[in-house]
């Protein structure tokens, strides 16, 4: 059984350093951040949304096919749509409303029974799973309201949950856009915030990818286009794959402009 603690423990910290950020006086919930029509409003709704939506997914698996159904009606803008009607609600009501629902999906998420899967918008996940999927969504988010607010902010070894993610999510990236994904499992090497390299896949693969490990987060949560990164693609389904990379569920997402950010 997989020990949730530490991805929980990892994803409680994410929040509170997002909250701590946004709950400040002087956070102007209306600045626009990076993600076109998205204010810092709608990045808070959309976390709070998600949640909930989660919450649904593992402690009523069964109605969750109703949410699948709607999503499908709705088409691509299902999401914006659930991020703008909760960016409407008054700041102190939406705050609250993500405070109590994060710590209601971690207590659901603790208690999931060993070997549960639970339904989601794109492949079933595990608990462990949906934790880090939230840790990623989180972080990703919090990069938009950081870029908003012209910060920056230091890695922590959280992103090596985040990181594996997206290695894992590669062949999703290629179905995504109707590709076939390729036959064989890329190297990847990654550069820690401490100095360690965080190695995936067979060490004599042909097609390779090397770099920081904060620059591939990036990529593969789209907050930055690969060509304003350091990373080092070593083969053509390494080079596609960062052009189409996307860890999160949904339909294929726009990302970032190259030099965007520069």
């Amino acid at each position: 059984m997989v020990d949730l603690g530490p991805i929980l423990g990892d994803l409680a910290a994410e929040s509170q350093s997002l909250d701590e950020l946004v709950a400040a006086p002087d956070t102007d919930w209306s600045r626009p951040t990076p993600a076109e029509g998205w204010t810092i409003a709608h990045q808070i709704g959309h976390l709070a949304w998600t949640d909930a939506k989660a919450l649904i997914a593992v402690r009523t698996p069964g109605e969750f096919d109703r949410e699948v159904r709607q999503a499908l009606a709705a088409g691509d803008d299902y999401v914006a749509k659930g991020a703008e009607e909760e960016a409407r609600k008054p700041r102190e009501e939406l705050l609250a409303q993500w405070r109590t629902g994060r710590a209601e999906l971690a207590d659901a998420l603790a208690e999931a029974p060993e070997g549960a899967k639970f339904p989601w918008y794109g492949p079933p996940m595990s608990a462990a799973s949906m934790v880090t999927a939230r840790l990623m969504e989180t972080w990703a988010h919090a990069q938009d309201v950081v870029d908003a607010l012209g910060l920056t902010r230091e890695p922590t070894g959280c992103i090596r949950h985040i990181a594996r993610f997206g290695v894992r999510t590669r062949d999703f990236a290629f179905s995504l856009h109707s590709l076939a994904p390729p036959a064989e499992e890329f190297r990847v090497e990654l550069r820690s915030p401490e100095g360690e390299v965080w190695a995936f896949g067979p060490e004599d693969a042909a097609q390779r990818l090397t770099g920081s490990a904060l620059d591939f987060c990036l990529v593969v949560t789209q907050r930055r286009h690969p060509a304003d990164t350091g990373l080092v693609a070593v083969g053509e389904d390494v080079a596609k794959w960062l052009e189409i990379a996307q860890a999160f569920a949904g339909p294929p997402g726009g990302g970032r402009k190259a030099g965007q950010f520069a």
